[in-house]
């Protein structure tokens, strides 16, 4: 067993991002497996060093421990791009040139548009684009986004698609529910969706813990693995925690975070016990 806690340095972890990473390294220890930590730092402009150096201190703080050295993703850019383009050869993919003002204005003035679990779906103005124009905007250097063709892409496939959860059981993909997501930005030359379905398989992770946020984006991932004849692991979304007002955890909720908690006397322990979970096995490192 392969288990992995992948958080992106742009604010302090918080009890939300421990119960991830200490569920991800209990399920390992406790299979004799190897638990992995990876910074998803893609996003340059909300990222910072002193939080990725925050990230190692909490979990350490925490008594887990990984293999060394801790894959960036920011390192990585170029077999993101690989994947990209191994989409855009089999026309899986297309350019966008809406801003998100206009995909905004083009939501509000359809009668009914489409609607997924994250809100409006995107509208699907680019994808009818005439390639002359395609072409030309390219050449011309447009800002654009990639995004995923699902419709054409699902057409690719022999069959529907599912994946394994430990919570819900076998789940049926219905990557449509999301729409065309972005899979890379001219400013930034992947997404989060592209990113992490590559990693997880070259990391070899066999099994996925995260939380139900990320639920309904394990649509598209069971979707890209197919896509890229990538293994598919097991996924484990657990319930979030949440704060004193019923919502969930955020990186703006500082009295939550690790870090201000270890600051107010909280131990290791205490934190397991807040968060319902024992002692892991074998004691602590």
């Amino acid at each position: 067993m392969i288990t992995r806690f992948a958080p992106s340095p742009t604010g302090r972890l918080h009890l939300g991002h421990a119960y991830s990473a200490l569920l991800a390294h209990d399920r390992a220890r406790a299979a004799g497996g190897t638990f992995l930590l990876r910074i998803e730092d893609i996003d340059t402009g909300r990222c910072r060093p002193a939080f990725v150096e925050g990230i190692f201190d909490d979990l350490a703080w925490l008594g887990l421990s990984w293999p060394e050295p801790v894959w960036h993703q920011s390192s990585r850019l170029a077999v993101y791009g690989e994947a990209l383009d191994a989409l855009k050869a089999r026309g899986l993919v297309y350019p966008c040139f809406c801003t998100r003002a206009e995909i905004a204005a083009e939501v509000a003035r359809a009668a009914s548009a489409p609607h997924g679990p994250e809100g409006a779906l995107y509208p699907g103005t680019c994808r009818g684009l005439d390639r002359g124009e395609r072409a030309a905007r390219l050449a011309r250097g447009d800002a654009h986004a990639w995004r995923l063709d699902v419709e054409r892409a699902r057409a690719t496939l022999d069959g529907p698609l599912s994946w394994r959860d430990a919570e819900a059981g076998w789940v049926r993909a219905a990557p449509e529910t999301l729409g065309d997501v972005v899979l890379a930005r001219k400013d930034v030359a992947t997404s989060y969706h592209l990113s992490v379905t590559v990693d997880d398989a070259t990391q070899g992770v066999s099994h996925i813990v995260r939380g139900r946020d990320l639920f309904h984006a394990t649509h598209v991932h069971r979707l890209l693995q197919a896509l890229l004849d990538l293994p598919v692991p097991v996924y484990e979304h657990h319930p979030l925690i949440l704060g004193d007002d019923g919502r969930r955890l955020a990186k703006r909720d500082r009295s939550m975070t690790l870090a201000a908690l270890r600051d107010a006397g909280a131990a290791p322990a205490d934190i397991r016990a807040r968060l319902g979970l024992g002692p892991p096995a074998g004691g602590a490192d």
